[in-house]
């Protein structure tokens, strides 16, 4: 093992520092002290990935209401974890967390918010808000209601089960029209360009990573050239990513809309041009 191996893998996902590191990771890193790591659960509406155990420092990513995570350390209040949808790392507030559920999720959240309620009673005080594509283990149900595993209540037809699943990516990207655009966000209240991807393909039971690079990288089928793509296909420039739609529109979260929005492609391209060039990679999801 060289002394620059580390450097070989993302540590996006990739779990490692010099003090500890994921012990699948052993041979391959080097770290003082390998360890498997705790399985938790994320426990509120969301939970914000930080690149450090710091208040102020930057969101990575945003993990959803019951997503399983590996817990590596908890220490003043932060926890060090790997996301077990998309594999990504970072620090969450230890708050955040709860013990993993022995139910495997049954049901995808399939509005895009709604609220978890410590009874079947609307008017109850609403624990938390759960967004679009949280995963649940459906325990129960009281009528139009249905228990998860924490004990919570949610509205049932604002469930599906996880086989019933989209087909549409745009379809489902387009119900987050005008969701504000927030660095490392992944819910519907704040996103990112790749998250809105990422969502829209989960909810087609299609894995996406997370980073527009990655999925440039690998999600479905590479397509030879911007002349052939089609409405559906992915458009990627350096650090952004675009549903291309009818007539030569775009859709996406951006930083220049401050939202989700659709436009012209051509007005994309002339205010990007030269600050990250054309499009540089089609990929089609379906």
């Amino acid at each position: 093992m060289t002394g620059d191996e580390p450097a070989r893998l993302d540590p996006r996902l990739n779990a490692y520092r010099t003090d500890l590191a994921d012990a699948r990771l052993e041979g391959r890193v080097s770290a003082t002290r390998f360890v498997t790591g705790e399985p938790a659960e994320v426990a509120t509406g969301t939970a914000s990935l930080r690149e450090a155990p710091l208040d102020e420092a930057r969101q990575g990513s945003e993990l959803l209401y019951g997503e399983r995570v590996t817990v590596f350390e908890r220490r003043d209040g932060w926890a060090w974890i790997r996301n077990g949808t998309d594999g990504y790392v970072g620090y969450l507030r230890e708050t955040d967390l709860g013990p993993a559920e022995e139910s495997a999720p049954t049901h995808r959240v399939t509005a895009l918010r709604s609220y978890l309620f410590d009874a079947p009673d609307l008017k109850t005080i609403p624990r938390a808000v759960i967004h679009m594509t949280s995963r649940v283990a459906v325990t129960d149900r009281h009528g139009d209601w249905a228990r998860v595993a924490d004990g919570g209540w949610l509205w049932a037809m604002h469930l599906s089960p996880l086989h019933a699943v989209e087909r549409d990516p745009v379809a489902v990207a387009r119900r987050f029209m005008g969701a504000p655009y927030a660095w490392g966000g992944r819910s519907t209240t704040g996103l990112d360009c790749s998250a809105l991807v990422q969502l829209a393909l989960a909810a087609c039971g299609i894995d996406c990573p997370r980073d527009s690079d990655m999925q440039e990288a690998s999600v479905g089928q590479p397509v030879p050239a911007l002349s052939e793509a089609r409405p559906g296909d992915l458009l990627y420039w350096p650090g952004h990513v675009a549903f291309l739609l009818e007539a030569d529109r775009i859709l996406h979260a951006n930083g220049h809309h401050m939202a989700v929005a659709e436009e012209p492609h051509g007005d994309f391209r002339a205010r990007n041009l030269a600050k990250i060039g054309d499009v540089r990679t089609v990929r089609r999801p379906l």
